[in-house]
């Protein structure tokens, strides 16, 4: 039960300067709260800016201008602002102690706010801040644990889990009508297969798992809106394949809204995100497709092509240096006698960039023209091949690609 607080009569300054202030104190609640909570404190910056600030600045604004009214706050005006926000910590499975923990911290720096700008004859008013954020306070606990407690018995995981082994037994090819109803999802003749990829980064080992989480929690949201929920997904924080049923009659509208799939992805997730899709593949040709599909995204990602969305004619040549065989051993074997010269293999990346461009080139490298075109000088003398020649500079960059591909330490 809340404890009441004092009445108060007339306008409420304390609370109309709160007000004007909120927006940089709904930024110092976050740091004070999850910014500052292990291990949130070690994600990437901005992880919760997009989905977190604007909650607590809504809710905030709108409980100060409740207080302003002289009216309780209710719980179920708390849920609304509260549940969506801890529905995505609890699937993330951000630990609850520690979610709580961070909410105590945010509502300590808006009462050590309110003290700062409380002046010494309105005492009262900050007593009526202070209780009505206790009552806040005390609501925010009972909503975000009570929302806990339901992800955690929701059929939801379930579904998902049925429906991510439905779309594994599609692409080994084996049965799945029984997966399929159990997943309670309808099996078609064809799909468009998508594999995703994104640029490893290095995050500390206390928060990768969650990293991960977050970015399957917000792909499996993205491809549920794109495919009206009927995406099939196998994705593991870094990569994955998509099965999206085709239908005939919205075909084209697919395609024009595949086409910015990849650049939402990396806004959403913060990395870069290369997607290369096959469409229009018989069920019975899923296993064949999605290997194809995967290797095109892994060459757009080794090649550091930007974000985007590739299929294989894009990537034809590529492809087709990497197949495994005696050529592709005997091109990377050209670049060999650079491998232990770094600055060698950058030199022939610029080259390769940049053409007969050796201004930009050695500005890309930061050293003098000069300089760079000694490097180039060694290349040919190590290699035995001049890159100043079209054709030996084709014959380099094939056993460039290679390289970044298949990197053979033991070619050192």
């Amino acid at each position: 039960m809340a404890v009441a607080s004092p009445p108060v009569t007339g306008d409420l300054p304390l609370v109309s300067r709160l007000l004007t202030r909120w927006p940089q104190i709904a930024e110092r609640m976050l740091a004070a709260g999850l910014g500052a909570t292990p291990p949130a404190s070690e994600l990437p910056a901005g992880h919760f800016t997009a989905e977190v600030l604007p909650t607590i600045y809504a809710c905030g604004r709108a409980v100060l201008q409740a207080i302003g009214e002289q009216r309780e706050f209710t719980r179920a005006e708390v849920a609304g602002f509260v549940v969506p926000v801890a529905e995505r910590h609890a699937e993330d499975r951000f630990p609850l102690a520690l979610l709580i923990e961070a909410i105590h911290g945010s509502a300590q720096s808006v009462l050590a706010e309110a003290a700062t700008q409380a002046k010494p004859d309105e005492k009262d008013e900050l007593v009526v801040v202070g209780s009505r954020l206790l009552d806040l306070l005390m609501h925010i606990n009972i909503v975000v644990v009570e929302t806990y407690t339901e992800v955690e018995q929701s059929i939801y995981n379930a579904e998902r889990e049925a429906r991510r082994e439905l779309c594994t037994a599609l692409l080994r090819g084996l049965p799945a009508d029984e997966l399929a109803a159990r997943a309670d999802t309808p099996l078609t003749d064809r799909y468009t297969v998508l594999a995703i990829h994104l640029r490893p980064d290095e995050q500390p080992h206390t928060v990768a798992d969650l990293v991960a989480r977050r970015r399957i929690r917000i792909l499996h949201r993205t491809l549920d809106a794109l495919s009206n929920g009927t995406a099939l997904v196998t994705f593991d924080g870094a990569s994955g394949i998509a099965l999206l049923p085709n239908h005939s009659e919205s075909a084209k509208a697919d395609v024009a809204r595949h086409r910015g799939l990849a650049t939402e992805l990396a806004e959403q997730l913060g990395t870069p995100v290369y997607l290369a899709e096959c469409r229009g593949v018989p069920r019975a040709d899923l296993p064949g497709a999605a290997e194809e599909a995967a290797e095109v995204a892994t060459l757009a990602r080794l090649l550091n092509r930007p974000t985007g969305r590739y299929q294989l004619d894009d990537l034809l040549l590529e492809y087709q240096l990497t197949r495994p065989g005696p050529a592709r051993d005997r091109l990377a074997q050209r670049i060999a006698p650079l491998l232990r010269n770094p600055h060698l293999l950058e030199a022939l990346e610029a080259h390769l960039e940049y053409g007969s461009d050796r201004k930009a080139a050695a500005a890309c490298l930061h050293v003098h023209p000069n300089t760079f075109s000694y490097r180039l000088r060694r290349i040919a003398e190590l290699t035995g091949i001049d890159p100043a020649e079209p054709t030996n500079s084709r014959m380099l960059a094939a056993a460039l690609t290679i390289h970044r591909l298949y990197p053979a330490v033991d070619r050192l």
